[in-house]
């Protein structure tokens, strides 16, 4: 893997790249990577056929465990055969949702060498989750030379694909014996690995969604800036509502206004001709309700670059959309996530009314451009320092 030295250094000082306008300090007494025993399983699975993965039902050989406790602090990191995890029935994990996670990709490209995408970014992430769900805090570097370790014990498990990935879930639960409403003395932070091809079942089409005010994702003081379990439960009810009005993913919106906020699991940007004639890329702002997407960022710092049109972070309303639409100043909307990269939105239904949004069923040109800068650099087609080697 590329150094970890240089960019440690950044990351614990707050500096360098980063996905909130907040820090989050954080002691250094932590595990290390370098104290990792490995355990090797007796007998590897076979490895799936990379054209036909589905999303997150199959698990590599091996898993990553380190326990905490408030007496002993942190344990040696453990690698060892995957299975199942023991708890406790009082669990606090289980009962008050003290959970959280990451999700992150490893990419095997032409050259057979295996890439992380801006891992650093994903542990800066889960600390912030971490502090907010009063877990405790640890080294991000060295968790993530720890999934690294991870990673390179299962590298054969690394698709031999440039349309499939190696998913990373890092986890931490609380694991507080206890029926009271605390902190948690005892936690558990792990990492499972999946073989993943496509997230949605439509692959590269566009996607439809259901945007109504019956249910909120986030709001001002929650935890919609967090990547917690809970945000993620509580939106199943929705997903399924939105299905049964035939679309697949669910507009969120807030507030009275009806802002629009996410699409289903992504972060949501808008490409258009605004209100003053400019061609804008649009997405909504880091103000507490938005979880802070590594692709989010990646996307506004890639099209800065361009400098061919504006880039803003702003709110957009459903009457902006329903009003450009109207007067034909929309160009595209897309979801942008880890586990689709970018996805084009073709309609949204709203107030009974189907909103036909440009280039439905089509990768359109924006859609397209960002989508192959991404993985061409995820895949080692382009170099970039946003690749962390294996």
């Amino acid at each position: 893997m590329a150094s970890l030295s240089a960019p440690r250094t950044a990351f614990i000082q707050g500096q360098g790249d980063d996905t909130t306008s907040n820090d989050v300090a954080y002691s250094v007494c932590s595990f290390k990577a370098a104290d990792t025993m490995i355990q090797l399983c007796e007998s590897p699975k076979p490895k799936p056929d990379p054209k036909r993965l589905s999303f997150g039902s199959e698990f590599t050989d091996h898993m990553l465990l380190i326990e905490w406790s408030s007496e002993g602090g942190w344990e040696k990191p453990r690698i060892q055969p995957f299975g199942n995890l023991s708890l406790h029935p009082a669990c606090s994990a289980l009962h008050y949702a003290v959970q959280l996670f990451e999700g992150m990709k490893a990419y095997r490209g032409k050259d057979n060498k295996v890439r992380l995408f801006r891992p650093l970014l994903n542990m800066k992430r889960m600390l912030k989750s971490a502090h907010r769900a009063c877990l405790p805090l640890f080294d991000g570097a060295e968790f993530l030379e720890c999934i690294r370790k991870l990673v390179e014990v299962d590298q054969d498990w690394v698709p031999q694909s440039d349309s499939a990935s190696l998913y990373i879930r890092p986890t931490f639960i609380g694991t507080e014996p206890s029926l009271g409403v605390k902190k948690s003395s005892r936690a558990l932070l792990f990492a499972i690995l999946s073989p993943v091809g496509s997230y949605f079942s439509t692959g590269g089409k566009s996607v439809s969604l259901w945007a109504d005010c019956k249910y909120i994702r986030a709001w001002k003081g929650g935890t919609g800036d967090c990547k917690m379990g809970g945000n993620y439960g509580a939106s199943i009810c929705a997903q399924y509502e939105a299905m049964d009005y035939g679309c697949q993913q669910v507009l969120w919106l807030y507030g009275d206004d009806h802002q629009i906020t996410e699409v289903g699991t992504m972060n949501v940007f808008l490409y258009w001709m605004n209100e003053n004639g400019e061609e804008e890329l649009a997405t909504p702002p880091l103000d507490g309700i938005i979880l802070p997407g590594i692709t989010r960022q990646s996307i506004l710092e890639l099209t800065r670059k361009w400098g061919e049109f504006k880039v803003s972070e702003r709110y957009l309303t459903m009457a902006d959309l329903r009003l450009a639409l109207e007067e034909n100043r929309v160009k595209e909307m897309f979801g942008s996530g880890t586990a689709c990269v970018v996805s084009p939105v073709g309609r949204i239904l709203y107030q009974d009314e189907n909103l036909q949004i440009p280039c439905e069923g089509n990768c359109s040109s924006l859609v397209s451009r960002l989508q192959k800068e991404l993985t061409d650099i995820q895949y080692g087609r382009t170099d970039s320092d946003w690749a962390f080697f294996v």
